[in-house]
Formats: structure tokens, sequence, C-alpha cells
């Protein structure tokens, strides 16, 4: 025990002490924050042309009323479209809107025609569109003789609120709002095993294949047992990734209380762009309500327990297999993308499925996936905001603690005769003779 220890200690430092690593933990989320700020930017730019446009009403449509927006400026013409496209001034003008009669008021469909050397673009097309729809709603309204406020009476909004057959106390546990909790919680964790598995299994990996390629494995393994090696380095790899994480969460929050101070800017309002101009700020206040009530709700001292066991089983099993790859091959790396990929699939799978369980938990490719050894660990914790019934969480976890138990062996006898091994090319079928080796 001592030894696994002095390995997972040196796993840890040699790779925490690295200015490389300062530099990546620190920057990343420096990167990732300027990354987003720009995309956010980028994704908010308007029009910032100006772009003044002709009207040309023949049936009266818009009633010589169109507002301004987007750098859009429209001016009604009170001529016909012949006589505005021969006294068009092109330096003054971007084009000509016409927008023709109704013939059928009943007609669900209306075209109408932009007259430039230039087209409009996506976003000001859409704009135009949009206005005229609108107006011409109006106008179909008022020949109908219409109650337009009547008309909009008769749109309502149906919210779906579930209600359990034998309640707890008199009351359902579950609202309207739980299950977009839920899922946007099991995208989360979900995401988050993914990114964890895959990235720092594949460090595992190549720290391997690094210490078999300079010989350095062939001094410890004189000292240690290979299998000791192989959980030192799963372990230390391991204790890295959790020190970024930790690192990353205390600076983002750093990050966000620095620029709410500094600069006076809330990030909250550019989550989601234009909210505050399309919603009405009760509805929305309420809603934010139901939101955080729902995320008090759910049972945190269960699904925080349950979300670092899959982490550490999940983790220890592929981490394992991962460094039975490396011990295998030397440092071709073509050898090591064919070998890996095998383990690299089941993951991506996983990432998938997890997307199908969050949309439809309880179904049976959700539920079986779940409790399968090299899916659970992704998703599995995707469900548990849905409260799954309580044998399918410890069928998953017996399974997966017996399976992870098998895996790390089966690695182990691998890493023993691999990491030792030179100058033979390892397939697949030779991976399967080492298991059966004798020590």
């Amino acid at each position: 025990m001592n030894k696994l220890w002095i390995i997972i200690k040196r796993e840890y430092l040699t790779r925490v002490m690295k200015k490389s690593f300062i530099l990546f933990t620190i920057l990343t989320p420096l990167l990732f924050a300027v990354f987003f700020g720009v995309v956010g930017y980028i994704m908010s730019y308007k029009n910032d042309v100006s772009q003044k446009i002709i009207v040309v009403d023949s049936g009266n449509l818009l009633n010589k009323s169109l507002k301004d927006e987007n750098n859009l400026y429209f001016s009604f013409s009170n001529d016909d479209l012949e006589t505005t496209k021969t006294n068009f001034d092109s330096k003054k003008y971007a084009g000509i809107l016409y927008v023709p009669e109704i013939k059928e008021i009943q007609s669900k469909k209306h075209t109408i025609y932009f007259y430039a050397d230039e087209r409009l673009g996506l976003e000001s097309t859409s704009i135009v569109e949009n206005k005229i729809e609108d107006k011409i709603r109006d106008y179909k309204i008022e020949k109908l003789q219409l109650d337009k406020k009547q008309l909009e009476s008769l749109d309502t909004k149906v919210a779906l609120e579930p209600e359990s057959i034998h309640p707890k106390d008199g009351k359902s546990e579950a609202t309207s709002m739980t299950d977009k909790v839920g899922a946007g919680l099991g995208t989360f964790l979900g995401i988050l095993l993914y990114m964890t598995i895959l990235l720092y299994g594949s460090n595992v990996m190549r720290s391997v294949m690094e210490e078999k390629t300079n010989r350095v494995v062939e001094v410890i393994i004189s000292s240690v047992k290979p299998t000791q090696l192989m959980l030192g380095k799963v372990i230390g790899v391991g204790m890295v990734g959790l020190t970024q994480f930790i690192i990353w969460g205390i600076l983002m929050f750093v990050i966000q209380l620095a620029v709410q101070a500094f600069f006076g800017i809330d990030l909250q309002q550019y989550r989601q762009p234009n909210m505050a101009t399309n919603v009405d700020p009760e509805l929305m206040s309420s809603t934010m309500q139901q939101m955080v009530d729902e995320i008090f709700k759910i049972n945190w001292w269960f699904v925080i327990p349950m979300f670092i066991f899959y982490f550490l089983s999940g983790y220890l099993l592929y981490a394992s297999l991962f460094a039975a790859v490396g011990s295998a091959i030397g440092d071709d790396i073509g050898e090591s993308q064919s070998l890996s990929m095998p383990l690299t699939i089941p993951i991506i799978m996983a990432f998938y499925i997890m997307f199908v369980s969050i949309r439809v938990p309880n179904s049976q490719l959700a539920v079986w996936s779940s409790i399968f050894p090299l899916f659970a660990p992704i998703v599995m914790p995707a469900r548990l905001a849905f409260n799954p019934p309580m044998w399918q969480i410890i069928l998953s976890v017996v399974v997966m603690i017996a399976s992870t138990y098998f895996f790390v062996w089966l690695a182990g006898r691998i890493f023993r005769v691999g990491i030792l091994m030179y100058g033979k090319k390892v397939t697949l079928r030779e991976l399967g003779k080492w298991m059966f080796y004798k020590d």
C-alpha cells in the first residue's frame, strides 16, 4: 500500500508541478470566457449599414405605416411601381419594396417584391416579411370586421401538470417544470462524465506510453508490481483531473464576480438574448421561481453521492482499460488509435444514449443502458434527476461494482505482460492471450 501511495504521489506531483499544467489550468477558463464572449458578440451582431427603402403599397395594405427597425428605414411613395422605378435614386435608397393588393381576402399566401441591385440579406428579409405579415393580418381583420382582441383571446397556452395517483402527504411532488430541470441537470452531469472519462482516460494511456517508450518503466517495475504501477497511474491522473476541475470552478466563480464588480455587467442577461423584450416580466419571474423551487426539491443528498460513485467507478473502469492499451503499444500513434477505438466507441455510444434517456428516461434503451457497465457511468447519472425506480439504481450499482473490479483485474493481467514487451506488433487477439499468461 505504501508503494502504491508513492506511485500516486509521484504521478500527481510530476504533472501538477509542470508549467504546462499550471498555464493550461489557469488559461482555460480565461480562454473559454473570451471565446464565449466573442461568440456571443458575433451572434448578437446586428446590421450596421443603414438602408432606406421606398415602399409602393398599391393596395393600401400597410396604411402608410411601417415601423423602422434594425437600420431599415421605410418611406412610402405616392407613385405607382413603374414611375417609382423610373425615378429611383440608387445612391439614396437601397431598393423598392412593392406590396401588391390582395385580390382574395381568404388567400393564405401573398407575394411581395423587392427591386434592388443588391439583396437585403437573410435577417433584413425576415424582418420585412414579419412586418408585412402582421400588417396584412390587421388588414384582413379590419376587412372581415372581426374583433382583434377577441381573436387574441382565442390563443390559449396549455401547461401539462403531472399529478401522482397516490401522492405523498396529500400533495403531488412533480410540476410541469420538473422534467425541464431534470433534463438540464441530467445533460450537465452526463456531459461532465463523458468529457472526464474520455479526456483523462486518454491521459492515462499516453502516460503509460511515454514511460514505456523512455524505458523508465523498466526501473520502476523492479520495485513495484505491475498492477500497483497501473493503479498508481490511474489514481494519480484522476487526482490531477479533480484538481483541475476544482481550480476551474473557483476561477469561473472569481471571473464572474470580477466582471460584475469592475464592469457592472450582469452575465445572466446574456444567457438568452432579447428575452426581456419578448417575455412578460411577471411570467419570467414566476418561471424562474418555479425553476429555483424545483432545483431545491432535488434530493441532492442522494444525487451527489451517486454522481461521485459513477464518476469514480466509470473513471476507474475505463482508465484501467486505457492503461492496459497503453502498455501494449509504444510510440506508434496509429497503433494506439486502432487499439483504443474499441474503448472510445462505447463512450461515444453512451453519450448519445444519454440524450435518449433524458428525452424518454423510462424507455427500455435508457433502463438497460443505465445498467450495462460500459454505458452506466454516463447514462445513469443523467437519469438520476428523473427519480428512476430504486431497484434499477441498486442493480446498476451492484453491476457497476462487480464490473469495475473485473475490468481492473483484466486490465492488470494485460498490463503486467504488455509493459515489458517491446518490438512486437500487438493485435486484439494477442491482448486476449495475455489475459491467460501465468505469473
